[in-house]
């Protein structure tokens, strides 16, 4: 059983369309990974990371309704068995596969349950979970921003596609429970702050800061204010599907994954347009809103910065990260786990992915030839002088996580293909008491 502070980094399955769905982004692709999978679990290791947000490429793997192919997933899930790396299924990315269209259909939720229970049942050995990654994101870059997959710009596309996808990581949920009852979902979401840039920006900034909370109000089983209502409500949810996610309460399976970047904090305008702030309030205060709000325990799953021109910038960046992460904890909010993200460099960040122009961002622990850079090694060396530090402060605040090997071999859980009604009084959901405030 491993019970210590989590230290993570990632590699990332990210997979948006771009070009009105012309063109696919796949980021493995990008950085190399399907080329040097061994080399990079070589590399997790090198840095002595215990965990690692991964998952299989979706577009690849998932190939129609209760068909898959598994052959890249099962090489590269064996050897990370093998090697008895915690695995953090990162299973939906920001992209779904062609044939599934995109967050506007609403077949997406039932779907993915599906597929993410054939997951469970084939790889049984995983505990941990980031069903679909940044849900708030994916929604406002694909259907509000216009950036990813469906690219609209309207409330409408936005309230869709974020409903659609919230339901399907609550849905996935519940399969790999039936597969998996010990089974944690760390729920990796951005944690932004707006600031009114003047008096007259107060209005569109307040909307904002109640908007950023809506992807997990709905998850968690949250009441939304009534700004929100009005807002989900005017922009087509009905209220039979608000009152879904209120009556399917898994929270009391879920970690709060909080990722925080420098362009996390925004400034807007008395006429809504929003600019970047940069750092001001800061990961320890952004994240002390949220435990707040939702009064779960906390893992930082992302966070990077560029290299800089003087090679140096990342590794400040990462030490002031882990002091805001000690100060969370010190404060009394119980953090389990920090992530550098990602393990190699990543290519067009700087767009956002939403431009295919092969742009290598200097963000990674290792470039893209497997160096490492002054960030990794300073990543390695304090994983080194904190990991037995910080499990002393108190034994009941760990997390009981199952390492790989421990789960017997050969105990694959047979797959019932059949579908099973959502309902509400089903003893998962009714589990824990509903968090309706």
């Amino acid at each position: 059983m491993f019970s210590g502070f989590m230290f993570a980094t990632g590699i990332e399955n990210s997979i948006p369309t771009v070009d009105h769905g012309k063109t696919r982004v796949d980021e493995m692709e990008k950085c190399g990974h399907y080329r040097h999978w061994r080399t990079d679990f070589d590399l997790v290791q090198q840095l002595g990371i215990r965990v690692l947000r991964y998952g299989a490429p979706l577009h690849k793997t998932w190939l129609g309704p209760e068909r898959y192919d598994w052959s890249f997933a099962d090489e590269t899930f064996e050897e990370l068995r093998r090697r008895n790396i915690i695995v953090i299924a990162d299973l939906c990315h920001f992209g779904v596969p062609d044939w599934v269209g995109n967050f506007q259909n609403p077949d997406f939720p039932e779907l993915f349950s599906v597929y993410a229970k054939a997951f469970a049942a084939r790889y049984p050995w995983v505990q941990l979970y980031t069903p679909i990654n940044e849900m708030s994101i994916c929604a406002l870059f694909s259907s509000l921003y216009g950036w990813w997959n469906e690219q609209l710009t309207t409330d409408q596309g936005f309230v869709a596609a974020l409903k659609h996808i919230v339901k399907a990581n609550i849905l996935a949920m519940r399969e790999i429970l039936l597969v998996r009852p010990d089974a944690l979902f760390i729920q990796s979401e951005s944690s932004e702050y707006y600031h009114a840039e003047n008096p007259y920006a107060i209005g569109p900034a307040e909307c904002r800061n109640a908007r950023r909370f809506l992807s997990l109000d709905l998850n968690y089983g949250r009441r939304v204010d009534s700004q929100m209502y009005e807002y989900l409500l005017d922009n087509g949810m009905t209220r039979e599907e608000y009152h879904f996610f209120l009556n399917n309460n898994l929270k009391h399976h879920c970690v709060m994954g909080n990722d925080y970047y420098q362009t996390n904090e925004h400034y807007v305008a008395a006429g809504g347009t929003t600019s970047a702030a940069g750092e001001i309030f800061g990961y320890a205060l952004i994240t002390r809103q949220y435990h707040d709000r939702y009064r779960l325990p906390v893992m930082h799953t992302e966070t990077n910065l560029n290299q800089g021109a003087r090679g140096d910038e990342a590794v400040r960046w990462l030490r002031k990260e882990w002091a805001n992460v000690l100060r969370v904890r010190n404060d009394g909010v119980p953090i389990v786990g920090f992530t550098w993200y990602s393990l190699t460099d990543q290519v067009d960040w700087d767009t956002a992915l939403r431009e295919n122009n092969g742009t290598v961002n200097p963000l990674g622990l290792f470039d893209l030839d497997r160096n490492i850079r002054p960030v990794g090694a300073a990543y390695r060396d304090l994983i080194q002088g904190w990991r037995a530090v910080l499990p002393t402060q108190s034994v009941c605040l760990k997390v009981p996580v199952a390492l790989p090997l421990e789960y017997p071999e050969g105990a694959m859980i047979p797959l019932d293909h059949g579908r099973r009604p959502y309902f509400e009084s089903s003893e998962i959901a009714t589990a824990a008491p509903k968090n309706t405030q």
